[in-house]
């Protein structure tokens, strides 16, 4: 029965979001980039890793989370208006300042490909009899590849196009595990089966843990870049839909989950939330993994099609978007073959915080050189010092 209520909220929230008034209002287009980014890949492995190290504490920890990337996402947003109401026109210091931004943003663009796509090799065979961490690595391997050969002889334009379906079949999925979560919570409150669980971190290592975490909540920033389809007005308030959505979106999924499965009912890995979902209804795991495999291909695609032409225009030519996109995937292949998962998350956390820190400083020299923006100035300022410290000391899941 729990399957068939399951599947029908997945229908009905994808004929919802595929709905022409809906899809095709000019809000909800602009607010489906940075909302698909921010709820893509860390909805999969968020629950698992703030359950077994937070334990009843994981809720408190989502929220320090979404918080920290709205408090980013204020300067972004910042930079925005700014930008739009000086007509492109900045100073010196900000125009530098925003170079290396970009070289930052194009670095983590590299890093976050292989965090998508070695999900992608994790859950596309996490169901079959090759579950295995070395031929998840080899799926990546060829995805890579696969990438490589259409960036260079087709480009993305093709492939980009499938965006706007796989966002909705991934939004809609995530619609029925939280219709399935609610009834599970439901059984086990009715049972009086609910569980708190102990943290398994503390102190520093704690902090450190949840500063490497910062990608997962990370996607925000793209409304930064689609200055070309909407004004900024647009961008500043679809991009805080975005993250009202996302932050409730997550804030109920930990909620949810924190409570209903004891400590060590799970082996913590990447593809953790199969097992908890299988324990919730037996359809899950197989959405989970359409779900997963479609969306870490988009998110591939499009950040690759990124960091490429971010490369192009940062070398002014001199370095092609196809060479930066044999760059990536040479640098892919290698984090791929030399580290797991959760350490990619890592580092791509690190390299997204510096990218936040810059543009936090780019807000601060911003307000500065406004009347009275001092205060604001200085907010800007600790918040770039927080992502900067956040990039030298952010660690991976043990």
């Amino acid at each position: 029965m729990l399957n068939f209520f399951i599947v029908v909220v997945c229908l009905c929230v994808a004929g919802l979001l595929f709905y022409p008034r809906l899809a095709q209002a000019t809000l909800w287009r602009a607010t489906i980039t940075p909302l698909a980014s921010i709820i893509g890949s860390g909805f999969l492995v968020l629950g698992p890793i703030l359950n077994a190290s937070f334990g009843q504490y994981a809720p408190l920890v989502m929220m320090i989370l979404c918080v920290g990337a709205y408090l980013f996402g204020s300067a972004i947003r910042f930079n925005i208006a700014r930008l739009a109401k000086l007509g492109g026109m900045r100073s010196a210091t900000e125009a530098r300042l925003e170079t290396l931004a970009s070289w930052a943003l194009a670095f983590a663009y590299i890093i976050s490909v292989a965090y998508y796509l070695n999900l992608l090799g994790a859950f596309a065979v996490s169901m079959t009899a090759f579950s295995d961490p070395i031929y998840a690595k080899l799926v990546t391997s060829g995805v890579f590849l696969l990438v490589l050969i259409v960036g260079w002889t087709k480009g993305f334009r093709a492939l980009e196009r499938m965006e706007q379906v796989t966002v909705g079949i991934k939004l809609s999925i995530i619609a029925g595990l939280l219709f399935g979560l609610v009834w599970y919570f439901a059984q086990k409150v009715n049972l009086g089966e609910l569980v708190v669980n102990p943290a398994t971190v503390g102190g520093w290592q704690a902090i450190a843990l949840v500063a490497g975490l910062l990608v997962t909540v990370q996607g925000f920033e793209t409304s930064r870049y689609l200055d070309e389809e909407y004004n900024g007005a647009i961008r500043i308030k679809s991009m805080k839909l975005a993250q009202w959505l996302s932050s409730g979106i997550y804030m109920a999924y930990i909620l949810l989950l924190s409570y209903v499965f004891a400590a060590g009912s799970m082996k913590l890995d990447e593809t953790a939330i199969i097992d908890l979902m299988g324990l919730v209804a037996p359809v899950l795991p197989l959405l989970l993994v359409a779900a997963a495999i479609s969306a870490q291909f988009s998110a591939a695609v499009a950040d690759t099609g990124g960091a490429g032409g971010l490369i192009a225009e940062l070398t002014r030519g001199r370095m092609s978007a196809r060479t930066g996109y044999g760059v990536l995937v040479a640098v892919g292949l290698v984090l791929t073959w030399q580290l797991s998962v959760f350490e990619i998350i890592s580092f791509a956390s690190r390299a997204f915080a510096i990218y936040y820190g810059l543009q936090a400083l780019i807000a601060a020299k911003g307000a500065w050189s406004q009347s009275g923006g001092g205060r604001k100035a200085a907010f800007f300022v600790i918040l770039g010092g927080i992502g900067f410290t956040i990039a030298g000391f952010g660690t991976a899941v043990d």
